[in-house]
């Protein structure tokens, strides 16, 4: 492995990646996913997965393939050099979209999720998130769980 990817990489054993409402080159989930994406290449990522549901939600409005962003990712770029390269290669939208985007994203309810998805978080939920906390959105789930909120 690079010394480049080495360094930037968190260890997911030990940490968490950033919140999924932590924006990179203007788009929540970017900076979340390429966290994971970094710990992926370089072996650290333990129980994290790159290309997952939530990563895919970005990678398809923005219509960026997972294996182009690992590419690039795995040049050992820096946060900015990959908001950069998003902001080359997504799909133009206008600011105005990618507002309506982000917020839609920030704003996601559970029921508004694929089917396949709320399966998975009606048992994963109960698991993984203290009783007393309330998910009220998709995002809250992650930074329940992390200790963000």
């Amino acid at each position: 492995m690079n010394e480049p990817i080495k360094s930037k990489s968190l260890d997911l054993t030990r940490e968490f990646p950033r919140s999924p409402r932590e924006m990179l080159g203007g788009y929540v989930i970017a900076g979340r996913m390429l966290d994971k994406c970094r710990a992926v290449v370089a072996g650290t990522n333990d129980e994290y997965h790159f290309d997952c549901p939530l990563d895919n939600f970005f990678l398809s409005f923005a219509e960026i393939k997972a294996d182009d962003f690992k590419e690039i990712v795995a040049t050992g770029a820096s946060d900015e050099e990959v908001a950069d390269w998003i902001n080359k290669n997504a799909k133009e939208h206008s600011p105005q979209e990618i507002i309506q985007w982000n917020n839609t994203m920030r704003d996601k309810r559970l029921s508004e999720m694929p089917i396949e998805l709320q399966e998975f978080l009606e048992g994963y939920i109960p698991q993984a998130i203290p009783a007393e906390k309330i998910v009220r959105v998709w995002f809250d789930v992650y930074d329940i769980e992390e200790g963000r909120i």
